[in-house]
């Protein structure tokens, strides 16, 4: 499955992170929230492709982050 943050929005909450550590974690130089490098995207820590096996706790943080800027397909 698909995964993309809006890290512009990111209020560095970090409820993804306390939801879903598999998938999210903090950038230490902004403190707002990005793909562990595991899962990203060519190298963009704002997108990923992770395991449907942990699909239920990436949408669990999609629909716990308070500025809705997680978004899932697949």
């Amino acid at each position: 499955m698909r995964v993309e943050i809006v890290r512009e929005e990111c209020i560095a909450c970090g409820a993804c992170m306390d939801d879903c550590p598999e998938v999210f974690e903090e950038d230490e130089t902004d403190g707002t929230s990005q793909i562990v490098e595991a899962y990203r995207v060519g190298g963009d820590p704002a997108v990923g492709q992770v395991p449907d096996e942990l699909g239920e706790c990436v949408r669990t943080a999609s629909e716990g982050c308070p500025v809705e800027i997680i978004h899932v397909e697949g």
